[in-house]
């Protein structure tokens, strides 16, 4: 027994080990590089190719998002209920078995896992023997890794309201870890960004694609907003400040609201503070904003005039358009009315039929100039996914006024929203038209389709409740469907989480 001991003392004799590859800075560089591309790809090679996981649908955190945010909601009518497995999400009828809804959490501590090993191996002492110059630098890329960690526990908070904490100061092995409720992510998800924020780079400083300290305002300033939805306890007054300290870093608005879509969207660095990167010959994603191009676009157009290559696009999958009451948001003149609307209905009764709905044309893979980016069928598309705008800092700051927070007059929020009806071209708004119903509404003018719709909804108590009805949603559903249930297989595999109402 004894002359065996050191011989079972072994690391990997192929695979590279935690040892091999935290030994440069360049190194921790295309680690985090990794933490980046977790949000747009799912695997190692070109279209999610050689999978990170195994999955039921097999997509990218991106594509999942979207769906869980929009495919119930007044935005999107999907085409292919059965093919994409969406027919739950559509009708509200999801429960623990739903393949997006699993996908998601599991993709979510999937991040979270990743940014735990990083940052197991970014500590002080381990990054001590480098130039002071480096170690700057490794500051920045470990206050970065924290703030991706906090965006997808967000999201596990937002989508789920509970779930395993855990961070890199946890062992690393088979135990089964404690769940944290709202209130204990909230808390987290706070705490870490208020500490990680001083370490990452200002908006001058910051290399496009990684994310700067306004990226950590923004999602303080959601998460502000939203913690009455939450947690039961209005932050309103921090979500102006936070919004605020947004607006004072020194964004503007960019003129054309169409480019801030486009596959040049790369260049909006004066209004996008933090973007997911697509890219069709390093990034190459069939999720993300190709899913949101190439699916918007359609494939069975009946009007003559209606070519994909208006939109960059070498064939549509027809994946989704809009319900009526979305476009019906909309005055004449708003610039950002993005539909295309002949031989289309406006209401949707049957969402397999591609003729019901407006489609969507927000999104496009057209360069400035109007030429396609990239041949989508081969790689997808050339569109970064702008996380935050500053347009919705300006909303932040206006519903956070009109709810009571402090910090901020009406006269200031009605400035702000006039900043981004200005931008659209439409009509003007009086501080006595403020109402928070306006800003419900503004918020889905302005950011459609960006992934966000199905939280305002639940903030604004109109998702499930009949105070609100929209296309295929006739009446009120079930409170629970305010969020999603914990997957099935998680509930076996930790007996520390439970699913009560579903």
């Amino acid at each position: 027994m004894s002359s065996c001991t050191d011989d079972l003392d072994q690391f990997p004799r192929v695979e590279t080990t935690a040892a091999d590859l935290y030994q440069t800075p360049e190194q921790y560089e295309s680690v985090l590089a990794k933490l980046y591309a977790l949000y747009s790809i799912a695997g190692q090679e070109k279209g999610g190719g050689n999978a990170d996981l195994s999955s039921n649908m097999g997509f990218d955190f991106m594509r999942i998002l979207f769906n869980l945010q929009e495919a119930a909601t007044d935005e999107v009518a999907s085409t292919w209920l059965e093919g994409d497995q969406l027919t739950n999400l559509t009708y509200f009828s999801w429960d623990a078995n739903d393949p997006w809804v699993a996908d998601m959490y599991y993709r979510c501590y999937y991040v979270v896992t990743l940014c735990n090993e990083f940052l197991r191996n970014a500590t002080n002492d381990n990054i001590s023997s480098f130039d002071s110059s480096s170690q700057q630098k490794l500051l920045a890329y470990r206050a970065e890794a924290r703030f991706l960690r906090a965006f997808a526990y967000y999201w596990v908070l937002d989508l789920y309201r509970k779930g395993p904490l855990v961070t890199e100061n946890d062992n690393v092995g088979a135990y089964v870890p404690s769940v944290a409720d709202a209130k204990g992510l909230f808390d987290y998800i706070e705490s870490e960004l208020l500490d990680c924020q001083s370490d990452m780079l200002s908006r001058t400083e910051a290399v496009y694609g990684r994310a700067p300290r306004a990226a950590a305002w923004m999602l303080l300033a959601r998460l502000y907003l939203n913690a009455e939805s939450y947690i039961s306890s209005p932050k309103y007054t921090e979500a102006i400040t936070y919004s605020k300290k947004v607006i004072d870093e020194g964004y503007q608005l960019h003129a054309d609201y169409r480019r801030l879509f486009n596959a040049d969207n790369d260049r909006r660095t004066d209004e996008i503070i933090y973007s997911i990167v697509v890219d069709a010959e390093e990034v190459v994603s069939w999720g993300a904003s190709t899913y949101l191009v190439c699916g918007g676009v359609s494939n069975s157009s009946k009007s003559a005039s209606y070519n994909p290559m208006d939109y960059g696009v070498q064939s549509g999958w027809g994946s989704m358009r809009a319900r009526g009451q979305l476009p019906s948001l909309f005055e004449t003149q708003d610039k950002r009315a993005l539909f295309y609307t002949d031989a289309q209905s406006l209401s949707v009764i049957n969402p397999t039929d591609q003729s019901q709905g407006y489609l969507v044309t927000k999104w496009t893979n057209l360069t400035d100039d109007g030429v396609a980016a990239s041949n989508t069928s081969d790689g997808g598309v050339n569109t970064d996914w702008p996380v935050f705008r500053l347009a919705e800092a300006y909303l932040i700051l206006s519903e956070a006024v009109l709810r009571g927070g402090q910090g901020a007059t009406r006269a200031d929020a009605a400035a702000a929203l006039a900043k981004v009806r200005s931008r659209a071209g439409a009509s003007e708004k009086f501080e006595s038209d403020l109402s928070l119903d306006l800003i419900l509404d503004e918020r889905a003018r302005e950011l459609f389709w960006e992934g966000l719709r199905r939280t305002d909804l639940v903030r604004f108590d109109k998702f499930t409740t009949s105070s609100y009805l929209w296309d295929l949603k006739t009446g009120a559903v079930a409170a629970k469907y305010n969020y999603y249930p914990i997957p099935q297989a998680e509930l076996t595999a930790n007996p520390n989480l439970s699913n009560p109402e579903y």
